[in-house]
């Protein structure tokens, strides 16, 4: 089996694991515990557009911000507070990353990292592909060191390429992976915008045994 970490870019066709660890990955993982399914969508209008045709939650963001006029915000504290059968959702970096995969979609970070790796074993054939969402095109730490939470999972039973494998080094130290995700330029901009409580949160390790899988649209989840 091989393992490949990538930015932005989907190539596989076999299994792959979106990494947006401040904030999508862990807020799906969290709402997927209240949600029967979460669909994913790349623009405000097109989530405004489906909400006014069902009863679902709206959830969403814009550079960090919560979208005027939804329910609530990329958020996994404050999605906790809602249930329903349908979220939808649309963030800057996530949902978008999703809807360009060409394997077997799952969604991964800190918060179900075990699990979401010993799916991608028991479903992928030869590749397993991680990709890290990164913040407008642009490297974002927390997804690397998040990939390397998830790939450490893997590398005993997988061949790593070399940006896998540096992802796994530098995830060693679980405390100075928090030291540098909580001085991230992410975190930096969630702070100011009032989301302190969701940098730790996005930090948990393995609290979930949750994998999301997106797959025809919609998100569900698997274990």
């Amino acid at each position: 089996m091989y393992v490949s970490l990538t930015l932005e870019n989907s190539y596989s066709e076999d299994v792959s694991i979106m990494v947006d660890v401040l904030r999508a990955s862990t807020t799906i993982t969290v709402a997927l515990e209240s949600f029967e399914e979460i669909i994913p969508v790349l623009e405000i209008d097109e989530a405004l557009s489906l909400a006014s045709h069902q009863e679902a939650i709206l959830a969403g963001e814009r550079e960090g911000a919560t979208v005027k006029g939804f329910d609530t915000g990329n958020s996994p504290v404050e999605i906790k507070k809602f249930q329903g059968k349908t979220l939808i959702l649309t963030t800057s970096n996530g949902t978008r990353i999703l809807g360009s995969m060409k394997g077997i979609p799952m969604i991964g970070s800190f918060i179900n990292a075990k699990s979401v790796a010993r799916k991608a074993l028991e479903q992928a054939n030869n590749h397993i592909e991680v990709v890290m969402a990164g913040v407008n095109g642009r490297f974002a730490i927390e997804d690397f060191l998040g990939a390397g939470a998830i790939i450490s999972h893997l590398q005993s039973s997988c061949t790593l390429d070399e940006m896998a494998l540096a992802s796994v080094l530098a995830s060693a130290d679980i405390e100075k992976i928090e030291k540098t995700v909580h001085e991230s330029l992410s975190a930096a901009n969630l702070r100011q915008l009032g989301f302190e409580k969701d940098i730790k949160f996005c930090l948990k390790r393995d609290a979930s045994d949750l994998v999301p899988v997106y797959q025809n649209g919609v998100i569900e989840a698997q274990k």
